[in-house]
């Protein structure tokens, strides 16, 4: 498709997830944020499943009672930008949104999970995740999909991105399709940026141990999502001096013992 469908998120005082189509796409951090960022690849044709949650929490973690501080609130909206305009609100049509919002001094209890349904009159191909069975025992594959994560770091550490570029030989094939680019384009791209990272000393991933990479079913339970036990992605840099870091989400399926990187 010739436009570029936008996805605005914003939150106050609070942290926001937004999970298209049962996959976490966008994150803001506990005191709040606002990104956006295209999402072709997580779309589909015809009905969309489109969640906002307030307060996400840890794979096997619960949250307490909050009191609202004085602004308060989250909102997500999905736009098409008309043809020649930037993605703003004020221009570009809404294709879906949701707000929430809670009254200073008000007790709300995380994590709060809003879900809408939308069609999208977009021409999407049919992306090959939706074609895999559900994986029926999550935990049986942690041990792989843990390793696996602990090679990509390793690979990483030592500015080596070819081990990444060919497990997700399929989530590059796709992503062009999404944005009508050259595959090898995308890749040579990626592999700059990480040896860039490299190469200024800004490519520092967390070690995980094999214990410490969770996995987390999504899009319907056919992927797997390896995070840390902080929920964070589990293939990431450590904070740098001014705070600011580096991540990767893996959305991987294992066959036959070995991961590919889907999403």
């Amino acid at each position: 498709m010739e436009r570029l469908l936008l996805l605005r998120l914003r939150s106050v005082g609070c942290a926001a997830e937004v999970r298209l189509n049962d996959i976490a796409v966008a994150r803001t951090p506990a005191a709040g944020g606002a990104l956006a960022l295209p999402v072709h690849e997580y779309l589909l044709e015809g009905p969309n499943e489109i969640a906002l949650t307030v307060g996400p929490v840890a794979p096997g973690a619960t949250a307490g009672p909050l009191v609202a501080g004085a602004t308060t609130g989250a909102s997500l909206r999905l736009l098409l930008p008309r043809v020649g305009q930037a993605g703003s609100e004020a221009t570009a049509r809404t294709l879906a949104d949701i707000d929430w919002v809670v009254g200073e001094g008000d007790v709300y209890v995380p994590p709060i999970a809003l879900v809408r349904e939308v069609v999208l009159p977009v021409k999407f191909p049919r992306w090959r995740w939706l074609d895999l069975a559900p994986i029926a025992e999550p935990q049986a594959v942690q041990p792989a999909a843990a390793a696996f994560v602990q090679s990509l770091a390793l690979a990483f550490l030592k500015g080596d991105a070819e081990p990444f570029l060919q497990a997700a030989r399929l989530r590059f094939e796709e992503l062009a399709q999404a944005y009508q680019q050259p595959v090898a384009d995308l890749a040579a791209r990626w592999r700059s940026r990480i040896q860039l990272l490299h190469a200024t000393k800004a490519l520092k991933p967390v070690l995980p141990a094999l214990a410490d990479v969770l996995v987390r079913p999504c899009a319907g339970g056919r992927l797997l999502e390896c995070l840390a036990p902080t929920g964070e992605p589990a293939l990431r840099t450590g904070p740098a001096a001014d705070g600011s870091g580096h991540a990767w989400p893996l959305r991987i399926t294992v066959v036959e013992g070995r991961c590919h990187i889907v999403r």
